[in-house]
């Protein structure tokens, strides 16, 4: 019986089936790690989703709380509670005829009278991505190599041919 070379580098059946084996376990590492990094970030992603969701919680109580405050001290500064108060304290209304009225050296009463700019609620923000992450790795490299800077061209300059 005659042998070609072929037969002689046919490697054994469980060769064949241990490297079959390892390729499946190479691709079932690679989906496992694919799927590890992907619930990673998507943990990470849902705990910063919650933690807005109760900051965002913490803002409508604390708005909710500013309007209450807001309606309690226009109530108690109305007309109503104002007089009564005055009245409790002893003050009485006074006849515009009995008043007596002064002479304030430098006032003019004809100026506009200047109102300080009314209140806003302002709340201040810092920007969620840094200055420093903006600029895409071109920018950068053509920040680095593209330009030659005027220290180069000069010290080049200085070198006799």
């Amino acid at each position: 019986m005659k042998k070609s070379p072929l037969q002689a580098y046919k490697q054994a059946p469980w060769r064949i089936q241990l490297q079959w084996i390892g390729l499946f376990l190479l691709g079932l590492v690679l989906v496992a790690s694919i799927t590890g990094v992907y619930l990673s970030i998507s943990a990470q992603a849902a705990a910063t989703g919650r933690k807005i969701q109760f900051i965002e919680n913490d803002i409508d109580e604390i708005s909710n709380e500013i309007a209450v405050l807001t309606t309690n001290l226009a109530s108690d500064r109305s007309t109503e509670n104002m007089l009564s108060r005055a009245k409790n304290l002893g003050f009485k209304l006074m006849n515009t005829n009995e008043a007596k009225y002064l002479e304030i050296p430098g006032y003019d009463p004809d100026t506009d009278l200047e109102l300080a700019p009314p209140r806003v609620n302002i709340i201040a923000e810092s920007p969620i991505i840094k200055s420093d992450y903006k600029s895409s790795i071109w920018d950068w490299f053509v920040k680095q190599f593209w330009y030659i800077s005027d220290n180069t061209i000069s010290s080049e300059g200085d070198h006799a041919p």
